[in-house]
């Protein structure tokens, strides 16, 4: 069974207004954990746009939104990498330089 374009797009709409209201609704305490819990959604988006590409034959929308869904996925993984690792680095020991003194 083939989904239709028209369907397609609905569902993406939908999900970008569904995960605007979750996010928006999550407390700022929760917002560190969350970094690191959304990567593998966003592993998510990128094998869902993947499958869009691969889907699109000769259909440019299907292809246009699997392309975009491919590089936004991308930016957000690469993004939550990035932001998780400099919270690690901020529960690091200090280590003192030689005249015994915290940096």
């Amino acid at each position: 069974m083939m989904i239709s374009t028209l369907a397609m797009i609905y569902i993406f709409i939908l999900a970008i207004f569904t995960g605007v209201e979750v996010i928006s609704r999550v407390p700022t305490i929760l917002h560190t954990p969350l970094m690191s819990g959304a990567n593998a959604i966003h592993g998510i988006v990128l094998i869902g746009g993947v499958i869009l590409l691969g889907l699109a034959g000769d259909n440019d929308a299907l292809f246009a939104l699997g392309f975009i869904a491919v590089i936004l996925g991308t930016l957000n993984v690469v993004g939550g990498f990035v932001v998780t690792d400099r919270m690690l680095e901020m529960f690091k020991a200090k280590t003192p330089d030689k005249t015994g003194q915290d940096k």
